[in-house]
């Protein structure tokens, strides 16, 4: 496998001439919380009290959204973050989106997604599901799945961030270092390895020819 550039600066690289468009693409890890759990809020008061749905109907369709999450986050990451065109303009986008967090993983004001990015992002999965689910459960699905997408987000920042001791956190780290470090083109579970073992997208154990993860 090709090696790409890396560096270990903690500096944010520059990407765009204009001020406004630099601004709008780092933002610190807290603010998608900021931006969405109010809409989490609104949406449960929606459902709960002006339509009334049971509490375990909620609750259902909540898990439902978050279990449709985690493979979203991988055919996201795998097929569309990763996805490198031959065109420059192409290899530009490419860059923007998410080469720039392989080549400086360690900028902490790239590693959530800016909310110029995720609300048009989040507002094309809210009418889609509005489309495809029965009415009035598009509000709890779409509470799962945002829960999930905010669970992503901090997630990849405390990977990049936090040192774990032991147990789950430190495996979960030691799975997204290796896509980072070792082959981009396996590991692209971040919140969450189990796709990468239904895909064979894991990494092998040398020593006993296993892959690894959770």
């Amino acid at each position: 496998m090709k090696k790409n550039f890396v560096s270990n600066s903690t500096a944010s690289v520059r990407m765009f001439k204009s001020d406004l468009m630099e601004s709008l693409s780092k933002v610190r890890f807290y603010v998608p919380l900021i931006v969405y759990v109010p809409v989490i809020a609104f949406l449960s008061y929606q459902s709960l009290w002006q339509n009334q749905m049971s509490l375990v109907n909620f609750i259902l369709w909540l898990l439902f959204g978050l279990g449709i999450w985690t493979i979203t986050e991988y055919f996201l990451h795998r097929y569309v973050f990763h996805f490198e065109p031959k065109s420059g303009w192409g290899q530009r986008i490419h860059f923007i989106f998410h080469g720039v967090h392989h080549d400086y993983p360690n900028d902490a004001k790239r590693l959530v997604m800016p909310p110029s990015a995720s609300i048009p992002m989040a507002l094309g999965f809210y009418f889609l599901f509005k489309w495809l689910l029965p009415q009035n459960c598009d509000y709890p699905f779409f509470i799962g799945f945002i829960i999930g997408y905010l669970f992503y987000d901090m997630v990849h920042y405390a990977l990049h961030h936090a040192n774990f001791k032991s147990g789950f956190w430190k495996k979960l780290k030691q799975h997204h270092m290796l896509h980072h470090y070792s082959d981009s083109t396996k590991g692209y579970g971040v919140s969450w390895t189990f796709w990468d073992h239904i895909f064979r997208s894991n990494f092998e154990n040398k020593k006993d020819g296993r892959t690894t993860g959770n």
